[in-house]
């Protein structure tokens, strides 16, 4: 091991050194962070849509996050996550200079990029940060890309200049209204809807429930849509079938099939089942005090 060391070229050795480390690290809002990771073989494959699997140590859990942004020639992903169980939080005490252990990717179907037309963008809370290569990349791709964004309330919303930056229109929706109009992201596009716009394809990225309006709302007027789903995923290569679901009255694994799948088709219902099956494993890891049998 130590002779192939000194058998590589300073810049391999640079790469080795510094590979999986936090480049840089910032708060987008409360409990919301952004790592610049060095992973120069993932960042020279991805694509929008996929994602990674990352260990922080060799005791920790494996937990997937969609890949936000690539810099092919600095060789770096961006990765941002909401600090909400024992993991995450943990992951969001790490500085910039310190390393994972681990990370798998790129993992996932990329999105498929074509010139549509009209390409409705439509986040909710942490969904922006997987939203927003894609609405660049439909973008590049010619499309009039038309983004909906939300949150809670404006101390929850991230990633508005970077979405108007890839937006030819973009519209903000806060719960509260305290940032651009008071309601929730579905109701500017049935309004786009309900005003005669063309529209030749949806995208939506969010809390399940979130996605689930916008299938409903999409559905009978027979628009195209694409949701990404997050279910519980462990080995994010197809072996394990916990991320099954169920599109179209068949089962297929989000981490090989999807994340991406026609909203239309999707089991709503049986995915938040789903979702809530592991609730009080959840919580007893986030405790942080070891009451997690789930890593031993």
């Amino acid at each position: 091991m130590i002779d192939y060391a000194f058998s590589l070229s300073l810049d391999s050795q640079k790469e080795v050194t510094t590979l999986f480390a936090i480049v840089s690290k910032k708060e987008l809002a409360a409990g919301v962070k952004a790592f610049v990771l060095a992973a120069p073989n993932i960042a020279r494959k991805c694509q929008p849509g996929q994602f990674i699997i990352l260990r922080i140590d060799e005791d920790g859990e494996r937990i997937p996050l969609t890949i936000a942004d690539f810099d092919r020639e600095d060789g770096t992903i961006t990765l941002i996550f909401q600090e909400v169980g024992h993991t995450t939080r943990q992951l969001g005490t790490l500085a910039v200079g310190d390393k994972l252990l681990d990370l798998a990717g790129p993992l996932g179907k990329a999105t498929h990029i074509a010139k549509f037309g009209k390409a409705v963008c439509v986040g909710g809370g942490i969904g922006v940060a997987p939203l927003y290569p894609v609405a660049r990349a439909y973008q590049e791709a010619g499309n009039k890309v038309v983004s909906i964004i939300g949150a809670r309330n404006a101390d929850l919303l991230i990633m508005e200049k970077e979405m108007a930056a890839v937006s030819d229109v973009l519209h903000i929706t806060t719960d509260d209204g305290s940032r651009g109009r008071k309601g929730l992201v579905i109701h500017p596009l049935q309004e786009m809807i309900d005003a005669g716009e063309t529209i030749d394809l949806v995208l939506a990225i969010g809390p399940v429930i979130m996605m689930r309006s916008v299938a409903n709302v999409t559905r009978t007027h027979n628009i195209p849509t694409v949701v990404s789903l997050n279910p519980i995923m462990v080995d994010g290569t197809g072996m394990c079938g916990g991320c099954r679901v169920n599109i179209g009255g068949r089962n297929k694994f989000a981490c090989v099939d999807g994340p991406e799948f026609d909203a239309h088709q999707v089991d709503f219902d049986g995915l938040m089942v789903r979702q809530r099956m592991y609730h009080e494993h959840e919580k007893a890891g986030r405790c942080g005090g070891g009451s997690c049998q789930c890593n031993k």
